[in-house]
């Protein structure tokens, strides 16, 4: 081999195996819905509403109310997220510390592969990411239906050319109970066992998976919450079902193939990141960092930071279409 060749294979490696690198993809395997939600939070909070306040051709007031509808439910998942998520990733934490203390030995012996430890099987870390991903999912409707609530809130004081209303002040409070009983339940459970050793194949799948059934049942909630609203404009409310439809929709499907695509194509970069930390005990966490940030970015660059644009100017056009077929009937 060539000295040119070595010192390349060598700088190659040193970026896959840099501290700073490591460091981060540990620390989202272990904490992914917080990773996924506080991605929401910046975008929903930046990258979106200055998307939306580019479109051209738009009403201004439909362009405030997504503005606001955007920080709303960003600030609102962030939220909520961290109440379930935080708990639940803390129990997994404890229960990877000392799983014969948490988990049975039937639990132990079921989810361990033969020749491996606990830590490092395979259906132990997709049943470790699996609940850890999950409160995303399950904190889903509540999320949707006080991001919806606290829309015209945020508007007041984002655009507060309108008399402030009171009333829509909404205090969070931290879930203060342990979850390690819960959690130690979902593990211990023979159902939930059988599920993993079925699907673990999968693995590198969780997150996109859990965005896009989160993505369906945020947007589904959020149009029934928007449309019963009693505090959002009437004329308001079809421009924000229809952008939420419209963009909920298509960061589905391109999303998915996104995801499908880009994961094909660095079958290669995984490869040689696992060469280049071969020997490192928390390879296994260093992959489910990657496996997480993959989707997570993909969905959150086309929902948050593509689609705005499109989908602003696609509802506001719809919404008039709309107006105009049923004042002519």
């Amino acid at each position: 081999m060539k000295i040119s060749e070595i010192n390349k294979n060598i700088s190659f490696q040193g970026a896959l195996n840099n501290k700073f690198l490591l460091k981060s993809l540990k620390t989202i395997a272990e904490h992914p819905a917080t990773f996924t939600a506080g991605t929401a939070l910046v975008m929903s909070s930046i990258i979106r509403p200055a998307a939306i306040s580019l479109t051209p051709k738009t009403d201004k007031e439909n362009k405030k109310y997504a503005i606001s509808d955007s920080i709303s439910s960003g600030l609102t998942k962030f939220l909520i997220a961290e109440a379930f998520a935080l708990p639940v990733e803390n129990a997994v934490k404890n229960i990877n510390k000392n799983p014969q203390e948490f988990l049975n030995k039937e639990t132990i012996k079921n989810l361990k592969e033969e020749g491996k430890e606990l830590l490092n099987s395979k259906n132990y870390n997709f049943a470790s990411q699996l609940i850890k991903n999950a409160p995303n999912l399950i904190s889903a409707i509540p999320k949707s239906v006080i991001g919806v609530a606290l829309i015209p809130f945020v508007n007041s004081i984002l655009f507060p050319q309108k008399p402030e209303k009171k009333g829509n002040d909404l205090t969070f409070k931290g879930i203060k109970n342990p979850m390690n009983e819960p959690v130690q339940k979902i593990f211990n459970s023979s159902s939930f066992q059988n599920f993993v050793k079925k699907h673990s194949a999968k693995d590198s799948n969780i997150t996109r998976d859990i965005t896009l059934l989160t993505d369906g049942l945020l947007a589904l909630t959020s149009v029934i919450s928007t449309k019963k609203s009693k505090k959002i404009e009437e004329k308001r409310k079809n421009p924000l079902i229809y952008n939420k439809l419209f963009t909920t929709a298509i960061s589905m499907l391109f999303g998915f193939k996104a995801d499908e695509l880009i994961q094909k194509s660095t079958k290669s970069f995984i490869e040689k990141f696992k060469q280049a930390n071969i020997n490192n005990p928390e390879l296994k966490k260093y992959i489910q960092g990657i496996n997480i940030l993959r989707p997570t970015l993909i969905f959150a660059l086309i929902y948050y930071g593509f689609l705005p644009v499109i989908s602003t100017f696609v509802a506001d056009k719809a919404d008039k279409i709309g107006y105009k077929l049923n004042k002519n009937n």
